[in-house]
């Protein structure tokens, strides 16, 4: 048994932005994947950070996934619940009415539905556009199968960021994700993005301490820039329960500052990197620091 390193140990969340979204939710009965999955960012991503640019992440399409990743602690169900119509114009109201500058939304798995879901999150993109056109909206989505017909419905609904996990490097898919998932078919999910709108910013998101080699982590950011992927983010995978893989290593701080540089010289546009960095960390802080900024100059 491996003891907690200090450097992923954190301070419990406090101030006032955070504490009126936790009260604002109770009421608009939304799933943030912030408290599900019990992040550690809470506080700042809620809080907005330095630039004030408050983001949260919201769960579509239920709370059981149609598969079985090794990492993850949501609930595998192979014939969840059938979606709710009214959430894409509920979440949209829900999320206007939030006052949040920038949005997350992901999905479970739902290889049960024949589009995958991506019509539900085309649906609610183009809801939350419609009643605020500032708020920028970034889809955290699945594989749909290989699909890009779905992927493409997606891409072309409104949202500002495509975002797609390929979780891990290609020789560690098989014993981290569902054996429905995979590293080609993850890369072909955000090349398809950018086609169809090559205005749209893609990012992706990487676990770190799973066993991979440096050599295996560059070989998939070299993957990943040939397809002009704009964004990724390095994080210290977690076991969240006794049922799941076990953590193979705990990446020191200083390594993953290691990868920043490198991915930097790469070419992405930005990297988060950092032990208790979640693919959403400060989402809607970097894209206005970074991107719009540069894009509008």
């Amino acid at each position: 048994h491996q003891k907690l390193p200090q450097w992923l140990k954190t301070e419990i969340p406090v101030g006032e932005e955070y504490k009126r979204i936790k009260n604002d939710l109770r009421g608009l009965k939304l799933n943030t994947v912030c408290e599900e999955a019990r992040c550690p960012n809470i506080g700042e991503c809620w809080g907005g950070g330095e630039s004030k640019t408050a983001t949260a992440t919201v769960m579509l399409l239920g709370a059981e996934c149609t598969r079985g990743c090794r990492f993850c602690s949501v609930k595998t169900n192979r014939a969840p619940a059938a979606p709710d119509a009214n959430e894409p114009e509920n979440t949209a109201e829900a999320i206007a009415r939030w006052g949040l500058d920038y949005v997350v939304l992901t999905a479970v798995d739902r290889d049960d539905l024949p589009d995958g879901g991506a019509s539900h999150f085309a649906e609610t993109v183009q809801r939350i556009k419609s009643k605020n056109s500032n708020i920028l909206v970034e889809c955290l989505t699945g594989d749909y199968q290989g699909n890009l017909k779905d992927v493409e419905t997606v891409a072309l609904s409104g949202l500002d960021v495509y975002a797609h996990n390929i979780e891990t490097v290609e020789n560690l898919q098989k014993y981290v994700r569902d054996r429905r998932a995979g590293f080609k078919q993850s890369l072909s999910v955000l090349e398809h993005a950018k086609k169809v709108k090559p205005s749209l910013v893609t990012k992706t998101s990487m676990m770190l301490g799973l066993g991979e080699t440096d050599e295996e982590v560059m070989s998939a950011l070299q993957a990943l820039r040939a397809i002009d992927v704009d964004v990724v983010t390095f994080g210290q995978y977690m076991r969240p329960t006794k049922k799941h893989m076990k953590v193979e290593e705990y990446v020191k701080p200083e390594k993953f500052d290691f990868w920043k540089q490198e991915a930097e010289k790469l070419g992405f546009k930005y990297v988060a990197s950092g032990p208790l960095v979640r693919s959403s960390y400060k989402a809607g802080e970097f894209y206005i620091k970074n991107i719009l900024q540069a894009q509008n100059s």
